[in-house]
């Protein structure tokens, strides 16, 4: 009999807690997980859900609770330490995945090991949030105008604020600098590495790279080799970057570490739902071929965190139906190139020439 329930893994947290009421909000009965009992059970005592209580680390205990489970919404992060136990656990039971990082390394390990989902017949799919659905599509609808693109960059202008979960995976990744793609390989580049001035939709803003997911999805997407992400900043921050980037190693200190994520635990609680209404977010991107032609779009979305809830939503559905091979996906190879317009607050995505 074919699997019919599925599960938001992780559901306690900032993201996890609101797609639960979102999708019960749609008539949707996910099972909610994770390991704190208090928090899991009073969330599923306030949605009326039900609940599995169970460490990702404990594989048989984990096996067990996804046995009838098709897809997991995975959202407990840092998906760094969390992905590899969760898709080990998604192959032993035959569960598709999906989760809502925008981590570089959990993309590529993820897509390192396609062989094995395809061999299990399951989905693995990460990014299906802000991270990194909207910039996935507009890397893809790029693509498909200049199809012999050798460069690509993309980028986004937002005021959506930081979840506590996402901004404990920022201080996380302070000490690994920043990263693009040069000639098809992930590589390393100082904080601040390049800057360059930007309309992402409402004004040229001066710009600073990023070390944001699509260096490594929009790769898997497109193919095209060259590949960086931008993200709006006042040129003396973009300095400050550079000047701060040999102090790096510091930020990796156990000590260093522990101090900035009880700033976090203070002072960060996630957007509430005035500010997801009433920020939005624009995005950008840019091709550019050997001979010089250049194609840019530009797209506008809701606030980070709703693309995020009505994306892995949309992601649970498809899959919940889904007849296709296991591998490893990025969304756009999954949804289609467009599938960000099926979201709700997002606009179409315009190409210029």
């Amino acid at each position: 009999m074919a699997k019919q329930h599925w599960m938001i893994y992780g559901a306690n947290g900032y993201t996890g807690h609101l797609l639960a009421a979102e999708a019960q909000r749609q008539g949707l009965r996910p099972i909610l997980a994770g390991r704190n009992p208090a928090a899991v059970h009073a969330l599923g005592s306030l949605l009326g859900l039900d609940c599995r209580i169970f460490d990702i680390q404990q594989p048989q205990r984990a096996r067990e609770a996804l046995a009838d489970v098709a897809v997991v919404a995975h959202c407990a992060g840092p998906f760094s330490a969390t992905s590899a136990p969760m898709l080990d656990v998604c192959l032993a039971s035959a569960s598709h995945y999906v989760d809502i990082t925008g981590e570089i390394s959990v993309f590529e390990a993820a897509f390192a090991r396609d062989a094995q989902f395809r061999e299990r017949g399951i989905v693995a799919c990460p990014g299906v949030g802000f991270d990194v659905i909207p910039s996935d599509c507009l890397a893809a609808c790029l693509h498909q105008a200049l199809p012999d693109a050798t460069h690509l960059a993309l980028g986004f202008d937002t005021a959506s604020g930081l979840s506590p979960g996402t901004a404990k995976t920022t201080v996380e990744g302070l000490h690994l600098g920043g990263k693009v793609r040069r000639a098809g390989i992930v590589t390393d580049v100082p904080l601040g590495y390049r800057r360059r001035t930007i309309d992402f939709g409402r004004g040229a803003k001066d710009a600073v790279t990023i070390p944001w997911g699509d260096v490594a999805t929009a790769y898997h997407s497109t193919g095209i080799g060259n590949i960086e992400v931008y993200l709006p900043a006042p040129k003396a921050l973009a300095i400050g970057m550079r000047l701060l980037d040999p102090l790096r190693p510091l930020f990796g200190l156990a000590s260093v570490q522990a101090w900035l994520k009880r700033q976090v635990d203070r002072r960060v609680q996630g957007p509430d739902a005035a500010s997801r209404e009433r920020l939005r977010t624009w995005l950008w991107g840019e091709v550019r071929n050997a001979a010089g032609v250049v194609r840019t779009a530009h797209l506008q979305t809701a606030n980070g965190y709703e693309v995020t809830v009505h994306g892995s939503l949309l992601a649970v559905r498809h899959l919940l139906d889904y007849q296709g091979r296991g591998g490893y996906f990025t969304p756009s190879q999954l949804f289609g190139a467009r599938c960000v317009e099926q979201l709700p607050g997002c606009g179409p995505i315009r190409l210029d020439s």
